[in-house]
């Protein structure tokens, strides 16, 4: 089982979120599992790959070259592929994985999650897509998400699509369920 993880490279963000991701890519190799992530080695990144290896696991990192440098690209994943550009980068990232967990994370994670919500909405995959929220990051977004369907705007089975968990067993659990 291969576990893309969406997740943040922010240096300024709380101790607790990057905590969250080692604990989750340490999970992950306890279960023998490989991670996919964004290639990164710095923040939310660099802790859940590391958490990984250091179990373990196996890490499959994907970075574009221009973000090779600003994320610190991270050259100890056992296959670290660097891209031309974020549409590939999500293209790899999706290819090599079987299900999806999105940790807290500001646009570039928000995007990851939103790209493949659409596209499994649309019947473009039936891969798993968890939102991993222990700490209620995502209690806006959640309300808002459920507005949408109220106002019309969304189908319910696209709320349907989402598996909301809080823990981190629950959200490897949610990786093995079939629609």
């Amino acid at each position: 089982m291969r576990i893309c993880v969406y997740c943040s490279a922010s240096e300024a963000i709380d101790d607790k979120y990057v905590e969250l991701a080692g604990a989750l890519g340490e999970a992950i190799a306890k279960r023998g599992w490989s991670l996919v992530w964004g290639g990164g080695q710095i923040s939310m990144m660099g802790a859940v790959s590391r958490a990984c290896r250091e179990a373990g696991g196996r890490t499959v990192g994907v970075i574009p070259k221009k973000l090779a440098d600003i994320e610190f690209a991270d050259h100890h994943a056992d296959e670290l592929h660097v891209v031309d550009d974020m549409r590939v980068r999500k293209a790899l990232m999706d290819d090599f994985s079987d299900a999806f967990i999105t940790l807290p994370g500001g646009a570039g994670t928000m995007e990851e999650f939103f790209e493949i919500w659409v596209g499994k909405t649309l019947g473009f995959s039936k891969k798993p897509l968890i939102i991993l929220d222990p700490t209620d990051f995502y209690g806006l977004l959640s309300r808002f998400l459920t507005h949408l369907e109220s106002e019309r705007f969304l189908k319910p089975h696209q709320l349907e699509a989402l598996i909301w968990t809080k823990t981190i067993d629950d959200a490897l659990d949610a990786c093995v369920k079939k629609d």
